[in-house]
């Protein structure tokens, strides 16, 4: 399952904005006192700076199209630094320190890596000549170790970041989605649908009898039957669609971009499927399925609500069936 931009912390997503606001407010003053003080062609890289700062801060806003902004926002910092160098001299290399820490912050560590890298040997370029061959190697080593550190500390944040997704979007007992996931992929299903037509379905699986199983085998291997219909469920659908667990005994399966009758002959393998073999040795398991495609101007608790009816339709007709929504 794609990684879902809300279940990252706020301040993760609004980084881009901070940092955008900050690379404006920092560099303002700069452009407004070259400006003031006749140094025309420095304050006006100044002034594109900032531009290009309040500029990809409020795609941002606007967007919430984080990532492309971020990497440009990397990309604007270090170029500021070299062009400023460039023009001004070495007086201008701290401007690198901030420049590597916001590309940690904002894009992956290799991305980040070969953008400070590429930075630091063009500083290098640029030093050679202009202050003594200690103070350069200095420089640039000062820049290659906080490098190596922010390099650590962004490999680390983001395996943090990866065990909190994996906490808030799967279900610790099956690996699939959870409902919160799940409601997630139902609004980008329905906005996609909304604009472009393209339909898609869901598939609702029940557990049949499952109480019974528990009090019979007990919950070690109710757990198993979930974990294994599970496990059967992922191994079949395509990589495009997902499963979730919304329930005790219930499985949803997101299949985008296929109508009715696509998910329904999935639906009816998958529930020949689980009769079929024995899920756990010595307990008969069955799935009662309802299937449902999404409608025009239909919200998620519409669209849910239909597969649920479809799905309690098949378990009033005897289990072990698939029923499709009207």
């Amino acid at each position: 399952m794609a990684e879902e931009p809300w279940a990252q912390p706020a301040i993760t997503r609004r980084m881009p904005m901070i940092l955008s606001a900050a690379g404006a407010l920092g560099v303002a003053p700069f452009a407004v006192m070259r400006w003031l003080a006749g140094d025309w062609p420095v304050a006006i890289i100044d002034f594109a700076i900032v531009s290009g700062f309040v500029t990809l801060g409020t795609y941002i806003y606007r967007t919430r199209k984080v990532r492309v902004a971020s990497v440009l926002i990397s990309i604007l910092c270090v170029t500021g630094t070299v062009v400023t160098m460039q023009m001004r001299g070495p007086q201008q290399v701290y401007w690198a320190y901030p420049a590597l820490m916001t590309c940690f912050y904002l894009v992956k560590p290799r991305e980040a890596i070969a953008l400070t890298l590429t930075m630091a040997a063009i500083l290098f370029f640029l030093l050679v000549g202009k202050v003594d061959p200690f103070q350069a190697g200095a420089i640039i080593v000062t820049i290659v170790v906080t490098t190596a550190f922010a390099f650590a500390f962004s490999v680390l944040n983001n395996r943090q970041q990866e065990q909190l997704l994996q906490l808030a979007t799967r279900d610790p007992l099956t690996g699939a989605g959870n409902r919160r996931a799940f409601l997630s992929k139902l609004g980008q299903v329905i906005s996609t649908f909304e604009r472009t037509g393209v339909p898609s379905s869901l598939i609702l699986f029940d557990v049949d009898h499952f109480k019974s199983i528990n009090d019979a085998h007990g919950h070690t291997a109710g757990d198993e039957i979930l974990r294994r219909i599970s496990h059967r469920i992922e191994s079949r659908i395509r990589l495009t669609d997902s499963l979730y667990r919304i329930g005790g005994e219930e499985f949803v399966v997101v299949i985008d971009g296929k109508g009715i009758e696509t998910a329904a002959r999935l639906a009816e393998e998958l529930r020949e499927r689980i009769e079929a073999t024995d899920v756990v040795p010595g307990i008969s398991v069955t799935v009662s399925v309802g299937v449902a495609e999404i409608r025009q101007h239909e919200s998620h608790e519409g669209w849910l609500r239909r597969a649920d009816e479809a799905m309690y339709s098949a378990k009033r007709s005897g289990r072990n069936k698939v029923r499709l929504a009207g």
